[in-house]
């Protein structure tokens, strides 16, 4: 079946793909889609849902569609839904001018201030949690939510950053019982314990036995 990735970002599509081999994964550019949907949701289920609808209206076919982020336990769990673009807490929703800046500053700024927080005496742990909020959407009246996490905690500095694999926060999240970071693990060590790799074998599962129930009635 083809389905429809609701995002432009390659590494969401690669890992996608990796977790529903027996499916097409597309992504709006593919098919020159001018896709850019406001994400003006207070969750993570609710912006991911927002893109779900919004791109069904486009293409009326199956579409699949996440929103992820990190969230640190000393900062309340900011970053949060504001993961992709933030830039310190002061600006949370990225730069003024709305420019993304390099992850590894937003790296930087996330292990500060976690940092300062516990510095602060408000919190002694540096855990954090990755969140994934899936939408399987397949029409109006007929749509499949999931939502999944990966616990771990954030270094403590910069340098403690490892590995080339993943993306995003990945090379400052350590997973304390495998002794590494998430960008450190393979492909499919990441897949079989990320919250967008459980949400997707959820809702995987969930989207199967519905269309079998449905082909039985049929």
């Amino acid at each position: 079946m083809k389905i429809y990735l609701a995002t432009g970002n390659l590494n969401k599509k690669r890992e996608v793909s990796e977790l529903f081999p027996e499916h097409t994964i597309v992504i709006p550019k593919d098919e020159g889609i001018d896709f850019d949907p406001e994400e003006t949701g207070s969750t993570f289920y609710e912006n991911s849902l927002i893109k779900a609808k919004a791109l069904w209206e486009i293409v009326r076919s199956p579409v699949l569609a996440d929103d992820s982020g990190i969230c640190a336990d000393a900062l309340n769990g900011a970053p949060g839904i504001y993961s992709s673009r933030y830039a310190g807490p002061d600006f949370m929703r990225g730069k003024p001018d709305g420019k993304k800046i390099p992850q590894e500053e937003q790296n930087k700024f996330l292990i500060q201030q976690i940092t300062d927080s516990i510095s602060s005496g408000k919190f002694q742990k540096r855990t954090a949690h990755y969140t994934c909020s899936m939408v399987l959407y397949m029409g109006n009246d007929r749509l499949f939510v999931v939502q999944e996490t990966m616990e771990g905690e954030i270094v403590e500095k910069i340098e403690d950053a490892r590995g080339a694999g993943g993306f995003g926060y990945d090379p400052i999240f350590y997973l304390p019982e495998l002794g590494k970071t998430a960008a450190e693990l393979t492909a499919e060590q990441k897949n079989a314990i990320s919250h967008r790799g459980k949400a997707s074998r959820l809702i995987k599962k969930i989207a199967e036995e519905f269309l079998c129930d449905e082909g039985k009635n049929a």
